[in-house]
């Protein structure tokens, strides 16, 4: 059963949610924190998420099982969920594609992120939309759901409601289905094979290639211009823009 709770200000939805499961208290699947306002939002590798007022800011909860598919395969599930509120309810007519591995991208402009964090058994999803407002990063090209003429550009709030439901869905396929079915689904929702790259897989590293897929874990498989294949497993990854 989803259920949501929102708050005026926050320093961060995640964190909220781990000193919660930490402390003890019960929160169940089908949770999700909002927060109007953050002062202390994060991003991968402990980047600042910008959080400007009529973003959506929020947080849920996924309790691990013990046959359910590896806890790193949730950013899949969450992508995915993304990527169906967007399409389906949102911006229908505009061309959303996932990148490699938890970002909404729009014409190569980032319009959603999400942070993935395990405290024991749970795992904490963090999602940030720009659903108002783009903010500026350094280096990276954003959008909002209000630039690119979608519907709910001025309530994240309802842009939440959506999300919630596509993100419960999709949860219930990867236990289900099993990891293989997600990882096609998110496949086929993300740039397209033989996408050109540019990988920074660790300080100092730059490792250029076309996109060929996912393994069986989930990791980016990246062929060389030499046609050698290499495995990518962690990254800040940037896609080549044609011409």
């Amino acid at each position: 059963m989803i259920h949501i709770e929102q708050v005026e200000e926050t320093g961060s939805t995640n964190a909220d949610l781990i000193s919660r499961v930490e402390a003890g208290d019960a929160v169940p699947e089908g949770y999700w924190l909002r927060a109007e306002r953050q002062y202390g939002g994060r991003g991968r590798l402990g980047r600042k998420w910008e959080s400007p007022q009529g973003n959506l800011f929020c947080s849920t909860v996924v309790q691990l099982r013990k046959d359910d598919p590896p806890p790193h395969t949730l950013s899949f599930v969450v992508g995915l969920a993304v990527s169906d509120a967007l399409k389906q309810s949102v911006l229908p007519n505009t061309p959303v594609l996932l990148k490699w591995p938890n970002d909404a991208l729009i014409r190569g402009a980032k319009v959603a992120g999400i942070l993935l964090e395990r405290s024991g058994n749970f795992v904490i999803a963090g999602i940030g939309v720009n659903v108002g407002a783009a903010p500026e990063v350094a280096g990276r090209k954003t959008t909002s759901i209000l630039a690119e003429g979608g519907k709910h550009g001025a309530n994240p709030a309802q842009v939440l409601s959506l999300l919630a439901e596509a993100f419960e869905a999709r949860l219930a396929r990867w236990r289900r289905e099993g990891l293989a079915a997600t990882l096609d689904a998110w496949t086929a929702a993300a740039h397209p094979i033989g996408t050109p790259l540019v990988i920074a897989p660790g300080e100092g590293e730059e490792v250029r290639g076309d996109f060929a897929g996912l393994d069986a874990d989930g990791a980016l498989l990246l062929r060389l211009a030499n046609g050698a294949m290499r495995t990518i497993h962690a990254g800040d990854v940037t896609m080549i823009a044609e011409g």
